[in-house]
């Protein structure tokens, strides 16, 4: 099953998007790997925004963390193809986080749950997950580091 065809069986609709930010891109590829730019917790009509272990539960974060990642994907596609993924080389997470919230990894996991959902082993990432303010007042931001044919 191809990784599109696979998104789509998870309930997700990924289209082309324009990469072109102005004074940057949405993703970048150097040879055989993609960069995506920060992606935060918003895909399609759905966002979560807020402090995590403030406004929000582990939980919601989690759910934004999966939206950040899908907008990844969404990056990676427009720029070459979702099916051109090699693997999943590097994510960082970025969590919104109240003074006192140490569980950032929790939150992160959803990105990198999703990321093994659609590519499988091929999915399997290095990774960091760090507590910070986020634009916006987003849950989560994330980048991921693509390797393509």
């Amino acid at each position: 099953m191809s990784y599109e065809a696979k998104l789509r069986e998870l309930g997700y609709t990924i289209q082309i998007a324009d990469l072109n930010m102005g004074r940057l891109m949405g993703a970048v590829r150097t040879g055989n790997l993609v960069y995506t730019s920060g992606n935060v917790s918003r895909f399609g009509d759905q966002q979560v925004v807020g402090k995590v272990g403030r406004d929000l539960t582990v939980e919601e974060g989690y759910e934004g963390a999966r939206l950040a990642a899908l907008g990844c994907i969404q990056a990676v596609h427009s720029l070459v193809g979702v099916d051109n993924v090699v693997r999943v080389v590097k994510v960082l997470g970025m969590v919104n986080v109240a003074p006192d919230f140490a569980n950032t990894p929790a939150v992160i996991h959803g990105a990198s749950d999703l990321l093994l959902e659609v590519f499988g082993e091929a999915g399997r990432h290095a990774r960091s997950a760090v507590g910070m303010q986020i634009p916006s007042d987003f849950a989560v931001e994330v980048e991921v580091i693509f390797e393509v044919k």
